[in-house]
């Protein structure tokens, strides 16, 4: 079973060229699924029967994993059974019937404009660092970039004259996305008077970089906007993303369409983006319940 799992990885990786998180997300979710098969004893594709893959789903229930999670693990189980029958491996695929567990969709967490600027204000002074993060925090904000895509720019990414950056998302799907120019200035004087003393010689081609001149990681930008977070007063737990449904939200409640701020998302469906919409009436609710005198 697992040189199955290693066989779709394998596809997934090269011939429909997913990123590698969510390669690792796949895997995680397969790996448990034939992990339970095999205390389970069962052994082979054509043993895997609806009833086998309901349990599982029972067991992740049991174990305590939210709606969301379940129906996630079903969503890779889908595909992977998809494959092995396209790959004549198994001659059916034991999910088609089974329906996705229900969930209430959990609208994303943002920051209130005020905060944002609380946050883009923490970083104070003239050191490389400080440069650094300013400008990657107005980026962020400025673009609603993934930290992923953040993290993996690259100096030819940016056409500042013009006003852009390049950014590659999921599957390697390029977008242009307009910058401000709050976060032009900020990369300007990144560029000219912080990332030189980062550099140190190694010639990365990466925009930002860590004290040893080398790209920034993801973990290491999360650890950044945690400890920029606590400098500005913000009392609310923060990650990277954070910014990003504030940067969607915000454009909508200032008159935005949902279809440029879906462009400049990478969202591949127009439904992935409404959910701002549902965060933008949600806020006007809890605004009239405050201050309606019959709210």
């Amino acid at each position: 079973m697992n040189n199955y799992l290693d066989h779709y990885l394998n596809y997934l990786a090269v011939e429909r060229g997913l990123a590698r998180n969510t390669l690792d997300a796949y895997g995680r979710d397969l790996a448990r699924y034939l992990e339970y098969l095999e205390r389970q004893k069962v052994s082979g594709l054509e043993k895997i029967t609806p009833t086998v893959v309901l349990r599982f789903l029972g067991s992740l229930k049991e174990a305590g994993l939210s709606a969301r999670s379940r129906a996630r693990s079903l969503a890779a189980l889908r595909t992977f059974h998809k494959f092995m029958v396209r790959e004549k491996l198994a001659a059916e695929n034991p999910t088609d019937q089974i329906v996705s567990p229900k969930s209430l969709t959990a609208l994303p967490k943002t920051l209130s404009p005020v905060d944002v600027e609380s946050l883009l204000a923490s970083p104070k002074g003239a050191a490389p660092l400080a440069m650094r993060d300013r400008a990657m925090l107005e980026i962020l904000y400025a673009t609603g970039l993934r930290v992923s895509e953040l993290v993996s720019l690259k100096l030819g990414d940016l056409q500042l004259d013009v006003g852009y950056l390049t950014a590659f998302g999921k599957r390697s799907k390029q977008r242009i996305v307009p910058l401000g120019e709050t976060a032009i200035g900020a990369l300007r004087e990144y560029l000219q008077h912080g990332r030189p003393g980062l550099e140190k010689g190694r010639g990365s081609q990466y925009l930002f970089l860590n004290r040893s001149g080398e790209g920034l990681t993801r973990q290491g930008f999360w650890k950044i906007i945690k400890r920029r977070a606590l400098e500005a007063g913000i009392r609310q737990s923060i990650t990277p993303h954070i910014m990003r449904h504030s940067y969607a939200t915000h454009l909508l409640e200032n008159g935005a369409d949902l279809r440029s701020v879906q462009a400049m998302l990478g969202h591949a469906a127009i439904s992935t983006t409404q959910i701002y919409t549902h965060v933008t009436r949600e806020r006007l609710r809890k605004m009239h319940a405050r201050s309606h005198p019959r709210g």
